[in-house]
């Protein structure tokens, strides 16, 4: 992922075709360590291609990619129970802090 997020930032920097020692340039100043093997293969992925094109093609593939909600119904009963029991350890709580309430009250009353 950093190796994209570098590749867009050399783009949006002014460099239409970055090169792996941009890339490398990039990263160092961060601090980070470049992975050759992974800066070639994006390289050669994005050769030639628009960075418009290719984040429409990106979209694309992410609207097909199903998310949200699937923790609850995968898991099923159990977070549905784990809810309830934190649900109920609230009202517990809330229940104790009004009884400590009145009983101060009660005494300077």
């Amino acid at each position: 992922m950093k190796v994209i997020a570098t590749y867009l930032l050399a783009v949006l920097g002014g460099h239409t075709n970055p090169t792996a020692e941009d890339l490398k340039a990039i990263l160092s100043s961060v601090g980070a360590e470049a992975d050759d093997s992974k800066i070639e293969l994006l390289l050669s992925q994005v050769k030639g291609r628009d960075l418009a094109e290719l984040i429409a093609a990106g979209r694309e593939k992410l609207a097909s990619v199903p998310s949200g909600g699937g923790l609850v119904v995968a898991s099923g009963g159990a977070a549905a129970a784990a809810v309830a029991e934190k649900e109920e350890e609230k009202k517990v709580e809330e229940k104790e802090e009004s009884d400590e309430e009145d009983f101060v009250l009660d005494i300077f009353g």
